[in-house]
C-alpha cells in the first residue's frame, strides 16, 4: 500500500509539473478582414491550382517548378533533417546498451604483498584480468522531461513541414506573378511597336504637308522627335523581358533562357473569390501554421525546463563474465549488478534557472510570431481583395479614356491634314495621351490578374 500510494503521489506531482498544450487560436482582437462579414466558409485557398489558372501554359510552369525548385528541395532535406531528430526523441525514452570487453593486466610489488624476500619466486605477482560485460542506463521519465522533449521535437518536424508547404505557397504565387508579368510587357512591347508605325505615318504626312505649305518644318522635326519617344520605350521593354525570363528560370531550377508562354489577351481571372472566415487561414495558411507549432515547440521546451528543477531517478545495470584465466573464463565466472541513483540538484550556477526563464522569453517570442503572422495574412488578404476591385473600377474608368483619346487623336489629324484650326501640338499631345493610357490599361489589367493570385496565396492556396 506504501508503495502504490508512494506511485500516486509521483504521478500527481509529475502531471503539476509539466502542462497540457492548448492551441492560442485567433490571438487577435478584432475582425482580421477588413470590410468582410461573409460567414462562408467556402475559399478559393482550397482550390488546386489548375483549377485557379486556366492557361495551360502556366500550369506547365508551375508544375515544372514544384519539380525542380532549388528552395523546395532545400526545403524538403530540412523536413528529413527534422524527422530524424524527432526519431531520435522516441528512442530517448528506452534504455541504452552497450558491450564492453577488457583486458586488464596488472603487477604488483613483493612490498606490496608482504612476501618475504625469499620466498618471492614462489609467488605470481601478475596478473591479468579478462572481462566481458553488457551495461545499460535508463532514465525514468517521471517528471515528464522525455516526453515534452519529444513533443518539442514532432512539433519542429510538422513545422519544417509547414515551412515547405509555404514555401510551395510561395512559389507558385512568383511563378504566375512573373509569368503574367511578362505577358503585360509582351503586349507593352506590342502597342509600342505598332505606336512607332503609326508615328512613321506622321512623319511620312507632315512632310508631305510641308511640300503642299500645310506645315512647317518646325512640325515636321516635332513628329520624328515624337517617333523617337516611342521607338524609346523598346529597349526598355525588351530588357525588363529578359530580366523577368530569366527570373522564372531560375523559380524553375534552369539555366537563363526563354520562357514559352500565351498573350495576355487570352488570360481570364478566376471569377468567385470567395475568401472565408478568418478561422480558416488557422487550417489553410501555411506560415500561419508553423508559426504556431514553433509555439507549439517553444511551451514544450518550457515543460522540458521545469523538470530540471526536480529529482532524476536513474537505473544502471550491468552483467556479463570476469575471469583470471582465458581457459576457464566462462567457468564460475558470472557476474552482474543493478545500481538505482536519485540526483537532486541543488546548486548548478544557476543553470536550470536560466534555462526556464530563457524558454519562457521564448515561448512568449512565438507567440508574438504567431499574433504577426495571423495579422500580417488578414492584412494581405484585406489588400488583395481591395487591389482586385480597384482593378476592375479602373479597367472600366480606362475604357472610356482609351475610347476617347482614340476619338481625339483622328479628329486632330483630320483637322491638321484639312484645315488651319490646329497644328501638329494638339496632335502630339492626343498620341502621347493615348499612348500612356494604352500602357496603363495593360497596368490595369496585370493588377487585376495579379491580385487574384495574391489572394490565392493570402488566404494559404496552392499545396491542397
Amino acid at each position: 500500500m506504501r508503495r502504490f500510494l508512494a506511485a500516486i503521489t509521483i504521478l500527481l506531482i509529475g502531471s503539476c509539473v509539466t502542462q497540457k498544450y492548448q492551441s492560442p487560436g485567433l490571438a487577435v482582437s478584432g475582425q482580421l478582414f477588413r470590410d468582410t462579414t461573409s460567414a462562408d466558409t467556402t475559399t478559393i485557398a482550397t482550390l488546386p491550382y489548375k483549377l485557379l489558372f486556366a492557361d495551360t501554359v502556366l500550369q506547365g510552369l508551375i508544375e515544372e517548378g514544384l519539380r525542380e525548385n532549388p528552395d523546395l528541395k532545400v526545403a524538403i532535406q530540412r523536413m528529413n533533417e527534422a524527422g530524424e531528430s524527432f526519431q531520435q526523441s522516441r528512442a530517448a525514452l528506452l534504455p541504452d546498451l552497450s558491450a564492453n570487453a577488457t583486458v586488464n593486466p596488472s603487477k604488483l610489488s613483493a612490498a606490496a604483498q608482504d612476501i618475504p624476500p625469499a620466498y618471492i619466486g614462489q609467488y605470481q605477482l601478475t596478473t591479468t584480468l579478462y572481462q566481458i560485460s553488457l551495461s545499460s542506463t535508463w532514465e525514468a521519465d517521471i517528471w515528464g522531461k522525455l516526453k515534452s522533449a519529444r513533443r518539442s521535437a514532432f512539433a519542429s518536424y510538422l513545422q519544417t513541414d509547414a515551412a515547405r508547404r509555404a514555401i510551395q505557397t510561395q512559389l507558385i504565387a512568383e511563378i504566375a506573378n512573373d509569368y503574367y508579368l511578362l505577358l503585360s510587357y509582351d503586349e507593352q512591347l506590342r502597342i509600342a511597336l505598332q505606336t512607332i508605325s503609326n508615328r512613321q505615318d506622321d512623319v511620312n504626312t507632315l512632310k508631305a504637308l510641308k511640300e503642299g505649305g500645310l506645315a512647317n518644318g518646325a512640325e515636321v522635326v516635332q513628329s520624328e522627335a515624337n517617333r523617337a519617344s516611342a521607338e524609346l520605350l523598346v529597349p526598355d521593354l525588351k530588357q525588363n523581358i529578359r530580366e523577368t525570363e530569366n527570373a522564372l528560370c531560375l523559380l524553375l531550377g534552369r539555366t537563363p533562357g526563354e520562357i514559352m508562354r500565351a498573350t495576355l489577351a487570352e488570360q481570364w481571372p478566376y471569377p468567385n473569390l470567395q475568401t472565408g472566415v478568418a478561422s480558416g487561414l488557422m487550417k489553410n495558411r501555411p506560415d500561419v501554421q508553423e508559426a504556431e507549432l514553433a509555439f507549439r515547440a517553444a511551451f514544450e521546451n518550457v515543460n522540458v525546463a521545469k523538470t530540471y528543477f526536480y529529482p532524476q531517478l536513474t537505473i544502471t545495470a550491468q552483467g556479463g563474465y570476469s575471469n583470471l584465466t582465458i581457459k576457464d573464463f566462462f567457468l564460475n565466472s558470472i557476474f552482474y549488478n543493478i545500481v538505482g541513483g536519485l540526483t537532486q540538484p541543488i546548486f548548478n550556477k544557476r543553470l536550470n534557472k536560466t534555462r526556464l526563464r530563457v524558454a519562457q522569453a521564448q515561448q512568449k517570442e512565438a507567440f508574438f510570431t504567431y499574433q504577426k503572422t495571423l495579422l500580417t495574412a488578414g492584412m494581405e488578404t484585406s489588400n488583395s481583395l481591395y487591389s482586385y476591385q480597384t482593378a476592375l473600377e479602373k479597367q472600366t474608368i480606362r475604357q472610356d479614356q482609351i475610347k476617347n483619346l482614340e476619338k481625339a487623336v483622328d479628329f486632330t489629324k483630320e483637322l491638321l491634314r484639312y484645315s488651319s484650326a490646329t497644328n501638329y501640338t494638339d496632335v502630339l499631345t492626343s498620341e502621347q495621351a493615348l499612348l500612356s493610357a494604352q500602357l496603363n490599361n495593360i497596368g490595369d489589367r496585370l493588377q487585376q490578374l495579379q491580385a487574384v493570385v495574391n489572394l490565392y496565396k493570402a488566404l494559404g492556396g496552392g499545396w491542397q
